[in-house]
């Protein structure tokens, strides 16, 4: 286990010193607090958000939750998609969060509803919050930012914060 955990570890302090020294452009990394828990946001594109986890770490964080035999592991919509064995040794699609690591299983219930996610939004500052779906193991959501913007969002279905915003 120690061994599964030491190139996360690696990882994210090396992430961490990166974002200690750049300060991340503006619209690309954004954090906010709602209640005791920090988010980070990114930005949907083709590349990485400042302040993501290498592609090593990822797999660190993969394998750091039981998952075996990784494959496909690629950046798309904002998070990091692959699929992966599991410990019953049936393949799962994956979703892992680019800059907290968190492995979010497709077929993983959620702990929140729908309001609830619409409700955790609204009170993070999103505005005329729809389309709200669980899907994949993250819900999507649509909403406007405090200035207006349209944006997509990928939320955590454990606490409700912010892993991915697009511009819609």
């Amino acid at each position: 286990m120690i061994k599964r955990l030491l190139p996360l570890l690696m990882g994210l302090s090396i992430c961490g010193a990166a974002l200690a020294q750049n300060a991340p452009a503006s619209g690309q990394v954004q954090t906010s607090a709602t209640q005791t828990t920090t988010t980070v946001t990114s930005s949907w594109s083709a590349r990485q958000p400042a302040g993501a986890l290498s592609q090593h770490a990822i797999e660190g964080a993969i394998a750091s939750a039981g998952y075996k035999e990784v494959k496909g592991l690629e950046f798309e919509d904002g998070v990091w998609r692959s699929k992966a064995r599991g410990g019953n040794k049936k393949w799962v699609k994956l979703s892992v969060g680019p800059v907290n690591g968190k492995v979010y299983p497709a077929d993983a219930p959620s702990k929140l509803n729908a309001d609830e996610i619409s409700a955790k939004l609204a009170a993070a500052g999103y505005q005329n919050v729809k389309d709200v779906e669980f899907d994949e193991g993250l819900w999507s959501a649509e909403a406007k930012t405090s200035r207006g913007t349209d944006v997509k969002l990928l939320v955590d279905p454990d606490d409700g914060s912010v892993v991915a915003k697009s511009h819609d």
